[in-house]
């Protein structure tokens, strides 16, 4: 008798609630299907209540998923260095996002106030996760004690590929100096470079080599958004919390280790025209005053209004570092274009472009997630214990990438994104002196064919 009333309680309890939330929050009338930009206008979205209103909050989110076939067919299922899609043939939940935010004023008189914060859970999360504090010290080689902020909060041993990341959770002002300053304190995904982590903001779904390998993914820190005049915005910040330059810090390990980031936008009067140069710069570590830094140029352009071109080159540098051997100053760096064509309202096609260096062997491993799931004793859960991830360490590659899909949306709230990628590498093998072959089953090259789909809440 005991039991079966508990039972009855525990299922009233999330009726009660619901009651409870719709009678705070006043949810507006659900839209249709066909109407809705968000799947929580379908149900009546609680962001247009008087009481999220009052606040200023919103909440959000968005499920990104997938699955690729590689050609190849590679024993492990590992699709060499390619992320995020990285898997063969296997179906991944890669991002599932909820966040909420009160976003600031953009211009005004009056001080205000907001934050914001995000959670993921998926198959991507391993990729964003504070990890710039690495396995092993990059100077040195030694073991390091990594952050506690968001890694490996869900047993590796126990699931090698899905995972939490906590990428985005800071507090944010709005300041009335000059033309508005623009506040933010914590830990935030980098303003540098184009592709980011967030599926929606992105065409394709696998990533360029630059965005996984050759930029930051988050900082800690502080940072400040101005807007000089119409044409002109400028950022800067401090960054702390990180082994790696001040790249992905967490709170808690590193802090007295500060770099900073800075750039420049300039953007046309028809705004059909934009430029960036943003970069990084700073000590690699609490323990190395070795110099780890980045620029990242960003050229966008509407050709026609209905064609856009972006133009992109990095050009990183980390000194000091042990790669096959002690003491190198390793460098990376390259050009990828992303040019699209708004077929329809609903359907764009594209097609993306890239050349990536990586002079030394130190940026790129295969596969990706096996070498950001490696820990201190030097064992990798993601890899199952049957293999390692490896980096031509200590000699250069060329990493060549074109990737063609195209966007549509048969609702406003979902995207499906079929793709196809080829991918080559050219360099010499650093163990055999033979070529390189990052690849699955030991290949020079790849075919991916893929298809995600994005739903925004």
């Amino acid at each position: 008798m005991k039991n079966h009333l508990n039972n009855n309680r525990f299922k009233l309890k999330p009726v009660a609630l619901g009651i409870a939330l719709v009678s705070v929050f006043g949810v507006a009338q659900a839209k249709s299907l066909t109407e809705a930009s968000t799947l929580l206008e379908t149900v009546g979205d609680p962001n247009e209540s008087q009481f999220m209103k009052n606040l200023g909050l919103k909440i959000g989110g968005w499920a990104n998923a997938g699955v690729t076939y590689n050609a190849a067919s590679p024993d492990n299922n590992f699709n060499g260095p390619v992320t995020f899609g990285d898997r063969s043939a296997e179906f991944q939940l890669n991002q599932l996002n909820i966040f909420v935010q009160r976003a600031v004023a953009a211009e005004g008189n009056a001080w205000d106030f907001g934050g914001r914060f995000d959670a993921m859970f998926g198959t991507d999360s391993i990729f964003t996760q504070a990890y710039g504090v690495p396995a092993f010290d990059v100077n040195t080689g030694q073991p390091l004690n990594r952050n506690h902020w968001d890694l490996n909060m869900i047993n590796g041993n126990d699931n090698r590929f899905y995972d939490i990341a906590l990428p985005q959770a800071y507090a944010e002002a709005y300041a009335p100096i000059g033309n508005g300053l623009n506040i933010k304190a914590g830990h935030f995904y980098t303003p540098i470079g184009y592709e980011t982590v967030p599926a929606p903001d992105n065409f394709f779904y696998t990533h360029a080599y630059t965005m996984q390998y050759g930029e930051p993914f988050t900082h800690t820190g502080v940072m400040g958004n101005y807007t000089v005049d119409k044409n002109w915005a400028v950022m800067g910040g401090a960054t702390t919390g990180s082994a790696t330059g001040g790249w992905d810090g967490g709170w808690d390990k590193q802090l007295g280790n500060w770099g900073g980031l800075a750039g420049a936008t300039w953007t046309s009067d028809d705004k059909d025209t934009s430029a960036n140069i943003s970069g990084t710069y700073g000590g690699t570590s609490e323990h190395s005053s070795q110099s780890w830094g980045l620029y990242s140029m960003v050229l966008k352009h509407n050709i026609t209004a209905k064609t856009h071109l972006v133009l992109q080159h990095d050009h990183g540098y980390a000194n000091g570092v042990l790669t096959s051997v002690p003491n190198v100053d390793a460098e990376w760096y390259g050009i990828n274009s992303h040019l699209t064509y708004d077929i329809k309202d609903n359907l764009t096609a594209g097609v993306r472009a890239e050349w990536f260096r990586d002079q030394n062997g130190f940026r790129v491993c295969s596969p990706g997630r096996v070498a950001a799931a490696t820990n201190g004793a030097g064992s990798s859960f993601a890899a199952a214990g049957n293999f390692t991830s490896t980096c031509n360490a200590g000699n250069g590659a060329s990493y060549y990438g074109i990737t063609a899909g195209v966007n549509w949306k048969p609702m406003k709230w979902l995207n499906i994104r079929p793709n196809v990628r080829y991918d080559w590498v050219d360099g010499a093998n650093a163990a055999t002196g033979g070529q390189y072959r990052p690849f699955g089953n030991n290949k020079q090259d790849q075919f991916l064919f893929s298809t995600d789909f994005g739903v925004n809440f």
